[in-house]
C-alpha cells in the first residue's frame, strides 16, 4: 500500500513553537482506488461508493495528519488512519434472517403468561362476600 500512496508535506500549525515556522511536518496522503493492485474490481466498487466524501477533486482518498512535530510519525499515523479507513469500508455487515418462532416456545410462553395471571388474581380480596 505504501507504494501506492503520495504524500505531500507541508508547514502545520499547533505545539511546536518557533519550529512550527521552519518545517514541514504536517502530511496529506493521497491514495487511488481505482489505480491500485490491493482489491478486486468488486471492492472497488464498493470503496468508491462507501468514500465518497473522502474523495478530493482528482478522485484520490486523501487523509490529513497534523499531530505529531515529526514529519515520520504524522506519515505513520496517516497511512494508519488510511488502512483503517480501508477496512471499515470493506466490512459487510451480517444480513440478519427473520425466524418464526416454534409452536412449542409460543405455547409455553403463552403458558407461563397465564399462570402469572392466574397468581395475580389470587392476590386480589374479594369484596363480595
Amino acid at each position: 500500500m505504501q507504494k501506492e500512496t503520495v504524500y505531500k508535506a507541508s508547514r502545520s500549525g499547533g505545539k511546536g513553537g518557533q519550529n512550527v515556522n521552519k518545517v514541514s511536518s504536517k502530511v496529506e496522503l493521497l491514495f487511488s482506488i481505482n489505480n491500485s493492485a490491493l482489491f478486486t474490481d468488486e471492492e472497488k466498487e464498493l470503496l468508491n461508493e462507501k468514500l465518497q466524501t473522502r474523495f478530493n477533486k482528482d478522485g484520490l482518498v486523501q487523509v490529513i495528519c497534523d499531530e505529531e512535530r515529526s514529519q515520520y510519525l504524522n506519515k505513520e499515523k496517516a497511512l494508519e488512519r488510511l488502512a483503517s479507513l480501508l477496512t471499515k469500508s470493506l466490512h459487510k455487515p451480517k444480513i440478519r434472517k427473520t425466524i418464526k418462532v416454534s409452536k412449542a416456545a409460543k405455547t409455553a410462553r403463552l403458558e407461563k403468561k397465564r399462570l402469572n395471571a392466574v397468581k395475580k388474581e389470587s392476590r386480589k380480596r374479594k369484596f363480595e362476600e
